[in-house]
């Protein structure tokens, strides 16, 4: 068996560290935010620069070569192991399909409508619990499972705060790990789509809902964490944004290895995906497997846009603030306190000083921007959320300022399948949005079925008579020639 398709020898030396005080635990525990300071941890490998010994083509070819392996343990995210996690025995690594997911080029007249720019979507709905979430409850999972066998825990719950994604990943998870794990869910209260809702339902989680919007659930999931002994899986916890980096490490991948005069835009919510797609990329640009770095593009709504206002701001004297959301489409962005900020100011400060001040952009988007595009996207061929959609019109609000130019290849990040989100494809085309939202539908853009025989007529009719009848009212809607 070649070294490349054989489990990695490669062990790494991991330990949590804090980005706020700078202190340093092990791993021999879950960390969430630091008992000193009380930011976030970042997780780093020690033994890194032994990777480094190894050329950028060598790891180049490695990571291709995995992607033939038919061990699950390197098929999905973890065959990038030495980038990963390289903590977790085989034996522990959750793969329920994840990652992989296809990176499919606009179509011509999608171009053409956004004025001959090059775009693509990632289509991260392709995930197993249909968003990118998966990607990060992978690796989280599998290395709680790790730390369950190698200190022989008792029974522990798993749980997060969730406008959906999460909580349909998290409870996924759960339920296929089982054993001493069980999971449980906080949601806010009719803010959570019926197919989001319904997902945690199926796989068996404990479905709790509290009033208000996200944020007020994450208060209430970060005291559980810091007073009893839960298993927290929102961003807070670093293995998930480990396990997010996987999305940069594919996208090069599907590129040959080659970003440049590529752009990336990604919506912020949490922050942790943008945050996980930078410290993705400068991991693979420190190792030589590429040469360049992407430029990367935040996306927000005008409803929740905390990280597009710090950056909005001039650069000598900037302060973050947290702001009140109002109603989104793009519900899994509604955050008006992002936990992972501070990784977000980190990795962008060393992301700009190695490809420039323009490597990273934030732009603000509204929430009638953001459902149109995922409609136009949608509506061209594509299988966009409305994070997708908000990518797709921050990219235009990015052409629109001269941020960026035609020749360069945009990848947009469609986070999650478009079906968590047809309601709000329904409330549009129906008119039905509360006021709340702002959002004042165009009717030249609905779309609804037509009935073209009545039922009553049907059973008036003989059958051949409602065929014929039928039929010729379809003809006289579409307009049909007969032959």
């Amino acid at each position: 068996m070649s070294e490349s398709s054989a489990f990695p020898a490669y062990r790494g030396r991991m330990e949590y560290f804090c980005l706020g005080c700078g202190a340093v635990y092990g791993i021999d525990e879950l960390h969430y935010t630091c008992p000193k300071c009380g930011d976030v941890f970042l997780l780093r490998d020690n033994g890194f620069d032994d990777l480094k010994q190894t050329s950028g083509q060598t790891w180049r070819e490695i990571f291709d070569a995995r992607m033939c392996s038919k061990d699950s343990a390197l098929r999905g995210i973890f065959r990038f192991y030495e980038l990963m996690a390289p903590v977790v025995d085989p034996e522990d690594i959750v793969y329920l399909g994840e990652g992989q997911t296809p990176i499919i080029e606009a179509s011509p007249m999608l171009q053409e409508r956004m004025g001959g720019q090059r775009l693509a979507f990632k289509n991260d709905g392709q995930n197993p619990s249909a968003s990118f979430k998966d990607r990060g409850m992978a690796c989280a999972f599998s290395f709680l499972k790790s730390l369950i066998r190698s200190q022989d825990l008792d029974e522990v719950l798993a749980v997060c705060a969730s406008t959906g994604d999460t909580s349909a990943a998290a409870a996924l998870y759960a339920a296929y790990v089982g054993g001493r794990i069980k999971s449980a869910v906080i949601l806010p209260q009719g803010k959570v789509t019926p197919q989001q809702l319904a997902q945690p339902l199926g796989s068996g989680a404990e479905v709790l809902e509290v009033p208000g919007v996200f944020d007020d659930c994450m208060k209430v999931v970060e005291y559980l964490a810091d007073n009893y002994q839960v298993a927290l899986l929102n961003s807070k916890n670093a293995w998930r944004i480990l396990g997010q980096e996987s999305y940069a490490f594919e996208v090069a991948q599907w590129y040959d290895w080659d970003l440049s005069g590529k752009c990336i835009f990604v919506p912020i919510g949490n922050a942790g995906n943008i945050t996980a797609i930078m410290s993705g990329f400068l991991k693979l640009h420190e190792l030589g497997a590429i040469e360049s770095l992407p430029r990367v593009f935040g996306v927000q709504s005008h409803h929740a846009d905390p990280v597009y206002r710090y950056y909005d701001q001039p650069a000598g004297s900037r302060k973050f603030e947290a702001v009140t959301v109002t109603p989104s489409v793009a519900q899994a962005a509604m955050i008006g306190n992002p936990v992972s900020f501070p990784r977000v100011k980190y990795f962008a400060e060393k992301y700009q000083a190695i490809a420039g001040d323009d490597a990273f952009n934030v732009v603000q988007v509204t929430e009638q921007d953001v459902v149109e595009a995922m409609l136009t996207a949608n509506n061209h061929g594509h299988i966009s959320c409305t994070q997708g959609g908000e990518c797709l019109a921050g990219l235009a609000k990015a052409r629109e300022a001269g941020l960026i130019k035609s020749e360069e290849l945009a990848i947009l990040d469609a986070t999650a399948h478009m079906l968590k989100f047809i309601g709000f494809q329904e409330m549009y085309f129906e008119n039905t949005f509360p006021p709340e939202y702002g959002i004042t539908p165009k009717p030249e853009l609905a779309n609804r079925p037509s009935l073209v025989i009545e039922p009553a007529e049907k059973d008036r009719l003989s059958a051949e008579d409602y065929t014929a009848n039928a039929a010729q009212a379809v003809v006289e809607k579409l307009g049909l020639k007969a032959r």
